[in-house]
């Protein structure tokens, strides 16, 4: 894979400096088969300046510190998410006790409200700390945008968005057809929805504004 992606540049290095338009380069490529992105990746490596030679744009160098800053971002989000989750659980298990567990009410303000709270209070600082830092050094370095570290793990994100807001549904549809659709599970229902379908359609938006302005 790696030696068509160079075999790809130099063609297009290549065609360019012939004095080939995009368009003619583009065109020649998609019908030797070439996927669209492939060929936009491989065009979008040199820049569209009056030039003598193709000249290529800066590439984006995978450091130890974008990988530390991005692996702690979403950390610091599925951390966060799981915790508003749980906290919002037991709030309502609080306001809609289980008849048969009248001591679920004095527990969920116990132990396991206070882990969501301390979590919350110290993960979602540092992941809005480190989403302003990141989006500032990327309005500065749009080339960053292109990092693998985080294309990757975006789409990781979104895939467990995906999956959780799938799951949520399928539940509602299981306990909708079983006749168990009390107000507690619909509103546990709507908590799932409401934070995953925020960070999904977040992510979504933001890589669809990327590709539209590269």
């Amino acid at each position: 894979m790696a030696a068509a992606t160079q075999e790809l540049e130099r063609f297009v290095r290549d065609a360019l400096a012939a004095g080939a338009s995009r368009q003619q380069v583009e065109a020649a490529l998609t019908d030797a088969g070439w996927t669209p992105d492939q060929v936009r990746g491989a065009l979008a490596a040199y820049a569209e300046v009056a030039f003598p030679v193709p000249v290529p744009r800066p590439r984006v160098q995978l450091s130890a510190r974008e990988a530390f800053l991005y692996l702690l971002l979403f950390s610091t989000l599925y951390l966060s998410a799981w915790h508003l989750g749980s906290l919002l659980f037991d709030l309502i298990n609080h306001a809609f006790p289980d008849a048969a567990d009248p001591e679920y009410r004095v527990r969920s303000l116990g132990q396991s409200m206070r882990w969501s709270i301390a979590t919350l209070a110290v993960a979602f600082p540092v992941f809005a700390f480190l989403a302003r830092h990141i989006g500032m050094d990327l309005a500065r370095h749009p080339v960053k945008r292109l990092s693998p570290v985080r294309r990757w793990l975006t789409y990781l994100t979104l895939f467990i968005a995906a999956g959780a807001l799938i799951g949520d549904l399928i539940v509602l549809v299981y306990n909708v057809l079983g006749g168990e659709a009390s107000v507690r599970f619909l509103l546990k229902v709507g908590v799932v929805g409401a934070i995953a379908g925020t960070i999904f359609g977040y992510y979504l938006v933001d890589l669809r504004r990327e590709e539209h302005e590269s």
